[in-house]
């Protein structure tokens, strides 16, 4: 059986934003239209029970994220018989958590986080210019200080350090380093998940200008300089990867490495899916070619499929360039998302490839004085 690190557990198919860069809504994948705006009662027993037998079978714990769409648009009453139900089956030491953008938090949704012991990570892109560049509302409108309106709530919370895991932010690889990093630093968060931005070798990232640029790697590296130079910096957690696996440790997060990490979705009615970041490259990416639903399947008897499995391995690259690269252990590859190319499908490397490089090779030359890497 694969074991599993990270269920992403689908509670809402809504949002009340429309992101520009979205790969729920706006990378050519509509399968959400079909789903349950959101989880039932019956939906959430059945995973529940799914979890608490998941949890008697593997040794490793894992981590449980609730996502959407939005899922605090489940409003605090639903949120609760969720959390209650999770929680009934799995102890507090397995970490449940909450990605969201920070726009419907509440003082009763905080306490019932603190509570069921669940913690909250804000999306948040930077500064006003940056955020509202791509992260506004249906009709146009940023949303920037509605998103920090709750970051603040979310502070101000009697459990707050706990409650607040941190922020992720979508690379703007046109921004200012300086400028994001010293924002990132005075809304107080306790870290920051920077991301590059979705897309593969039929459409480039924006930003990007071509399979051998550097624009992002550019970005990151700038950033790594402010970062080292931070007497009290703000954990930044793919600087920090680069870092511990240069030196020979071993990432924590899928994306960077050569650890496999094992992650499944579960969607509003209960079907089961591949990482849903699948589906920028076509539409159905991430499905299986098995209908499993935890209405009738076993989550245990999943990840011990064949076809389980080889969704697994596709976090590992298979091109050449990849294989015989001397910066795979570090690299990892990237995303299988990002690899996606139109005849050879997953077999490439990522579009990031000399990105990730670059960003290598900086802190080669930090660390110890090397030259530039292959």
């Amino acid at each position: 059986m694969v074991e599993i690190d990270t269920i992403l557990l689908k509670v809402a198919s809504q949002c009340n934003i429309n992101c520009g860069y979205c790969y729920v809504y706006n990378m050519g994948d509509d399968s959400w239209a079909d789903m349950p705006n959101f989880i039932s009662h019956d939906t959430i027993k059945a995973v529940s029970k799914e979890l608490g037998e998941l949890r008697t079978n593997q040794q490793r714990t894992f981590a449980i994220v609730l996502h959407g769409g939005e899922p605090l648009l489940l409003g605090a009453r639903r949120l609760e018989t969720l959390l209650h139900s999770l929680r009934t089956a799995i102890p507090e030491h397995y970490c449940i958590s909450i990605q969201t953008n920070g726009m419907l938090i509440s003082d009763k949704i905080l306490d019932l986080c603190s509570k069921f012991k669940t913690s909250i990570s804000v999306s948040l892109d930077g500064p006003e210019i940056t955020h509202d560049a791509n992260r506004v509302g249906h009709h146009g409108e940023g949303t920037f200080h509605r998103a920090l309106t709750g970051i603040e709530k979310l502070k101000s919370h009697p459990d707050a350090a706990f409650l607040f895991a941190g922020l992720l932010a979508v690379i703007d690889p046109n921004s200012n380093p300086h400028v994001i990093y010293n924002f990132f630093k005075s809304v107080g968060t306790p870290n920051v998940d920077f991301l590059y931005r979705d897309g593969n070798h039929d459409k480039f990232p924006v930003g990007k200008t071509s399979f051998h640029s550097t624009e992002y790697g550019n970005w990151l590296a700038s950033l790594l300089d402010i970062y080292l130079a931070d007497q009290t910096p703000i954990k930044i957690r793919i600087l920090d990867d680069i870092i511990r696996l240069t030196l020979g440790g071993i990432g924590i997060k899928e994306g960077i490495g050569i650890t496999d990490f094992g992650i499944a979705v579960i969607d509003t009615d209960g079907t089961v899916t591949k990482n849903d970041t699948l589906k920028s490259s076509y539409k159905g990416a991430d499905r299986f070619l098995e209908n499993w639903n935890v209405h009738t399947h076993r989550l245990i008897d999943i990840f011990s499929s064949s076809e389980f499995a080889d969704a697994h391995k596709l976090q590992r690259p298979t091109s050449l360039t990849c294989q015989t690269c001397p910066e795979l252990r570090i690299c990892g590859g990237g995303m299988p998302l990002h690899r996606w190319k139109t005849g050879t499908e997953y077999a490439n490397p990522s579009v990031y490839c000399n990105d990730q490089l670059h960003l290598i090779n900086k802190v080669k030359t930090i660390l110890f004085g090397l030259e530039k890497c292959a």
